[in-house]
Parts: C-alpha cells; sequence; structure tokens
C-alpha cells in the first residue's frame, strides 16, 4: 500500500538477517520486493550478542525488537524527516503477551494494520486482493520462539531447529513448528495435519534424521500447532512487569 500511495521509488522493504529467522525466508522477502518493484535492503541485526537476549526469559522478544528497531531508527534517518518505519502487527496480536509491541511502541514504530484493528484473515483478504503471492503464507516466528523459556539461546540451537523443521517440512508440510524442551524436541504440524505426519510412510527416516541432530527423543505434539507456543502461559500484558528492570536490560 505504501508503494501504491507513494510511489515504488519512495518506499523501501528491509529484511534483517540473524540466527533468529528461518534461512528460507530471505529469497520469499526478497521475490515480494521484486514483485513489488521496491528497493530490497538486508541488514544484519545482533540480538544473539545480547546477554538479555540470550537469557530467553519473558522479555526476550522486547529485546530482540529493540535490537530491529534500532537498526531501522539509523536507515530512517539517513531517508529524510518525513519517513516513517512501518511494521505488520495486526488486531490479533493485542490480545497475545507482545513485550516486541512495547519496543516498537518506543521506537516510534508505526504498525497500520493494528492501527486500523485489521485482524489476521482481514489482512489476508487484502493481501489477496492486491494479487500478493504471499497471502497464504503460514504464520512465522523467530527460532527463538520454539525454544523453552528459561533455556538459554545459542546460535548452534537455533540452527539446529531450523534444519529439523526443513526436515518435516520437506516431507509436504508448510505449517511446521520444531520446539526444543532440552533433550526432548517436539513436532507441531496444524491439526488436520496431524494423521497425516503420523501416518508419512517417512516419518521414521525423518525423526531419526531429527534426533541425530541433537535431541535423544522426538515426538509429535498431539494438540496440533498452537501459536504463541512457549509464550501462551504467560500474563496478557508486558506491563506487569517490573518497567525499571525492563529499562536497565534495554540500556545495556
Amino acid at each position: 500500500m505504501a508503494s501504491r500511495a507513494l510511489g515504488p521509488e519512495n518506499a523501501e522493504a528491509v529484511t534483517a538477517i540473524s540466527p533468529s529467522y528461518p534461512a528460507g525466508e530471505l529469497e520469499v522477502a526478497a521475490q515480494t520486493a521484486r514483485a513489488l518493484g521496491v528497493v530490497h535492503r538486508t541488514i544484519e541485526t545482533h540480538e544473539v550478542e545480547r546477554e538479555a537476549y540470550l537469557r530467553n526469559d519473558a522479555l526476550r522478544c522486547f529485546h530482540c525488537k529493540a535490537e530491529l528497531y534500532g537498526v531501522l531508527d539509523r536507515i530512517a534517518a539517513t531517508a529524510g524527516s518525513r519517513t516513517a518505519v512501518l511494521a505488520g502487527a495486526n488486531a490479533d496480536d493485542v490480545g497475545e503477551f507482545r513485550p516486541g509491541l512495547w519496543a516498537g511502541e518506543r521506537a516510534g514504530i508505526r504498525n497500520p494494520l493494528l492501527e486500523r484493528s485489521l485482524r489476521k484473515d482481514v489482512t489476508r483478504g487484502i493481501a489477496r486482493a492486491l494479487g500478493l503471492a504471499v497471502a497464504e503464507k503460514p504464520a512465522l516466528a523467530c527460532l527463538s520462539s520454539r525454544v523453552e523459556l528459561g533455556i538459554r539461546i545459542t546460535p548452534e540451537l537455533l540452527g539446529r531447529i531450523d534444519r529439523a523443521e526443513n526436515v518435516i517440512r520437506s516431507l509436504g508440510f508448510d505449517h511446521v513448528r520444531v520446539r526444543h524442551h532440552g533433550p526432548i524436541a517436539t513436532i507441531e504440524v496444524a491439526s488436520a495435519e496431524i494423521t497425516r505426519l503420523a501416518e508419512h510412510p517417512s516419518l521414521g527416516n525423518a525423526l531419526r534424521e531429527i534426533r541425530a541432530l541433537g535431541w535423544s527423543d522426538v515426538r509429535i505434539d498431539r494438540r496440533g500447532y498452537r501459536p504463541a507456543g512457549a509464550m501462551a502461559t504467560l500474563p496478557s500484558s508486558p506491563f506487569g512487569i517490573e518497567l525499571a528492570e525492563l529499562a536497565a536490560d534495554a540500556r545495556r
């Protein structure tokens, strides 16, 4: 919509690259930018070098977004005083524990979908109407969201999770999460796909391949994919947490 309103020469897409994000996402982003005719820039973010992020507590997403928005702010500053940074939060995100949204508020990030109270299903409908190839793309969260809270994040662990999810995708599943619980990994697919995964003729080989990545036990989660995963049991608002501690972590 920014490209249509301002002209493609006045809109720029930026994709952050770090160990936190699945490797295959970059090409999808590049294809989308090419289809829109907008400039596509890649940047590196360094949240995995932040101790506050690596310790993987309830505020991990705040520290991730603080890193991202700090880099984007420096880009925007070189583009002129009227430049806005837009992110893709939507109205469905408000009902979940999303400390990253607070990081965005602090950084002055605009979320047009959220500001217009557009839910995810409406957003997909708009994307279809615009002819965007990503209209049906499965939801994506960073790889760290697969790690049980309190277990330390490492780039090596994120790489293992990415490879494990690719093993399951190679069987023909699009919506995949492999969650790390120390020595145990659980596999989530859409609830309607659980039986197909459990009966897949290549499942045994896939499970052995995933175990070889470093887990002693790999199981299918019979409850299926659940949004927010490990964050689902946390409070509904980040403001129930000591903000003084949060501010101190942000300064670090």
